[in-house]
């Protein structure tokens, strides 16, 4: 049996391992091995630091996935004022500004660097012994946000340094542009509003309480300066910035010049190829290179002397919306989409729009045939920004949406107060995937072994339509897909056959009936005790149901009116799923909270937030995310929120973890 010293190096040798692989692939963008091998690599320090807690550091890999909740973000004082950029929009306007340095240096052979102007969010982090200790946002530059937990998911950013420094930086966290598409895509689809540009999707990002957000919004981190270090100065910025790569940061593209003609050109070369880099940059930044020079420069109270901001023109083209077509997403949402003529706009070839939906096509009051007005929100994705009514002719014909889905032919819906129409077929080829992905995932019917990758290729084979086919697969069937070996194929029917008898509140959550979580598919399992009876259920009744408004009695409804989707639970029937309430109610923990109401603040020591809610769900309790009067208990870990405060107001009964376990012990 390993002793204590060989446990810790082991772990401290996987997280020098992981460390230097997110180096390679996040800030190098040269991986060495594949995303498999980096999973497995980090399933094991998971394990063993879920083995061995007390050996779990702030700066292990593992602590990038994002914590729990908070209930506000704190504000941090920044040790100097951090300034922003005054702005120059011309050739002359930059010239301007070289004569103005020149004037104030007393010097005219001037060395400059030149970077691309990241459009995202200035962040401040501070490190204390080569660990991260601390990241804020600039705010209004004398203080700003602590963000740490949610810059801590960022994976170009390191947690632990390649030296024992205390520094110092600043540098901007962005999103790329391929991310951005996806972020908007995703937003849309599920009745959100699309961030207008890569900067807002960062700092919403950045600013989310729920560190989990920002862990799966592919957030990146650019080092731009060194604001202080407790190991050696440096006397030109492309000095400090090569230490900064030196500790491990992804730093900022620059060029160096003494040649003002030369940086000119490089800021108009920038202005036409912008879009061949993979996240959006708005304009140049233009800096002294000498920093003791910049010192006598000086700055004003909002922006620095020594340096300036060369922004790119705004581009808007006409063009004539030659159709206008329907895509189906992976939640059944229905996005119109303009086909234009084509167009060149800030460096590439333009031919699409996205409309959003039928409400903002009304807004704008966009024809087929129109001619309007185009432009890249945030310089990337192509919008309309109006209609030239001047330029109709007549021929112009109004846009309808369609009743059918134009991929399975399946009725559409628009729920109540909402601007996207949805198809409520769960078969749909449009949604089967995500469909299925979530009906085995581990909050569903936790069904192990099965994949994207499996289900992809179960997809593609034909092998199966719905989640419901997953149940009449055999190990015939799997055993000519990839990677699939005669174990792999048993351990998943056998999971498939082990996951028959799950809860009823687990099943109707699996189903994946829009606006249904886990809770509200235990307050239906507890209220109709039978898929049968809920689906015979209609809009009025379900609404008189506690914390059931009309938006989920609606989406339930619909859902069940949907001739295919009642094929799919019929199919399950015949699988053997079990689609009603157990008869057998004396497990151990089944029922011992039924109708009890908990909310959980602060960090747990033996739970994370998922399994300390499956505990109480299993228990037919409910779990609310807000303290109110009809909360029963208020389970607290270490640093509570101010749902604590809140709980205490309330005369709420407040448990700590020891306290809840022996609600159940008793």
């Amino acid at each position: 049996m390993a002793n204590k010293d060989e446990i810790k190096s082991k772990i401290e040798d996987v997280r020098k391992k992981l460390r230097y692989h997110e180096y390679r692939y996040h800030v190098l963008d040269n991986p060495e091995i594949s995303d498999s091998e980096y999973d497995e690599m980090f399933k094991e320090l998971k394990n063993l630091e879920k083995k061995y807690p007390r050996l779990q550091t702030p700066d292990s890999p593992t602590q990038r996935v994002g914590g729990e909740p908070l209930d506000s973000f704190k504000k941090v004082r920044h040790a100097r004022k951090m300034l922003s950029l005054d702005n120059v929009f011309n050739a002359g306007e930059l010239r301007d500004f070289f004569a103005r340095v020149n004037r104030l240096s007393d010097e005219n052979n001037i060395e400059y660097v030149i970077e691309h102007k990241i459009d995202g969010l200035s962040a401040i982090l501070k490190y204390e012994k080569g660990r991260l200790v601390q990241g804020a946002s600039r705010g209004n530059g004398i203080s700003g946000e602590d963000i740490t937990s949610n810059i801590k998911t960022i994976k170009s950013i390191p947690l632990r340094l390649k030296e024992d420094v205390d520094i110092e930086i600043r540098g901007e966290v962005y999103i790329s542009k391929d991310d951005f598409e996806k972020i908007n895509k995703d937003r849309i689809e599920n009745d959100q509003s699309a961030f207008a540009n890569p900067r807002n999707a960062a700092a919403g990002s950045v600013r989310q309480l729920d560190p989990r957000i920002a862990a799966k919004r592919s957030l990146s981190f650019i080092a731009y300066n060194l604001l202080s270090s407790t190991k050696g100065k440096y006397n030109t910025h492309e000095k400090a910035l090569k230490y900064l790569a030196d500790l491990g940061f992804k730093v900022n593209w620059h060029y160096l010049t003494k040649d003002i003609d030369k940086v000119v050109k490089i800021c108009q070369e920038w202005t036409e190829k912008r879009d061949e880099l993979a996240f959006e940059i708005d304009g140049m930044v233009i800096k002294v290179n000498n920093l003791s020079l910049r010192e006598k420069i000086g700055e004003t109270a909002k922006s620095p002397r020594w340096a300036i901001a060369y922004k790119f023109p705004a581009q808007q083209k006409t063009s004539v919306v030659k159709d206008i077509i329907i895509s189906v997403g992976r939640t059944g949402a229905l996005t119109p989409t303009a086909i234009l003529k084509p167009v060149h706009i800030a460096g590439s070839t333009v031919s699409r729009a996205t409309l959003h939906n039928e409400d903002e096509i009304k807004r704008k009051e966009i024809k087929i045939g129109d001619h309007v007005l185009v432009q890249k929100a945030g310089d990337v994705i192509p919008e309309i920004v109006k209609v030239i009514k001047s330029k109709r002719n007549g021929n112009e014909k109004v846009f309808k949406m369609p009743d059918k889905c134009p991929v399975c032919g399946s009725e559409v819906h628009r729920e109540k107060g909402k601007a996207v129409r949805r198809c409520t077929n769960i078969t749909c080829p449009a949604q089967r995937r995500e469909g299925i992905l979530h009906f085995v995932s581990r909050d569903a019917m936790n069904i192990e072994g099965i994949g994207p990758a499996l289900v992809d290729q179960l997809l593609n084979n034909n092998l199966v339509e719905s989640y419901a086919d997953l149940f009449a697969l055999s190990k015939d069937d799997l055993l000519p897909l990839e990677r699939m070996a005669e174990k792999s194929a048993n351990n998943i029917i056998e999971a498939l056959q082990q996951s028959k008898d799950r809860p009823l509140f687990r099943v109707i959550y699996a189903l994946g009936i829009r606006h249904v979580g886990l809770g509200t598919a235990q307050i239906f399992a507890e209220e109709y005790h039978s898929i049968k009876k809920l689906s015979e259920s209609n809009s009025e009744v379900l609404e008189k149901i506690n914390d059931i408004g009309p938006v989920i009695a609606d989406s339930i409804y619909n859902f069940f009116q949907e001739k295919h989707n009642k094929i799919v639970i019929n199919k399950l029937k015949d699988a053997g799923i079990r689609l009603e309430v157990a008869q057998d109610t004396g497990d151990k923990e089944k029922n011992i909270l039924k109708g009890k109401s908990f909310v959980f603040t602060g960090s747990l020591v033996n739970y994370t937030r998922s399994e300390i809610k499956e505990k109480v769900l299993n228990a037919g309790a409910k779990v609310s995310s807000s303290v109110g009067k009809k909360t029963d208990y208020l389970v607290k870990g270490e640093k509570p929120g101010s749902k604590l405060s809140r709980a205490e107001e309330l005369g709420i009964k407040i448990l700590n973890e020891k306290e809840f376990e022996r609600l159940f012990n008793n």
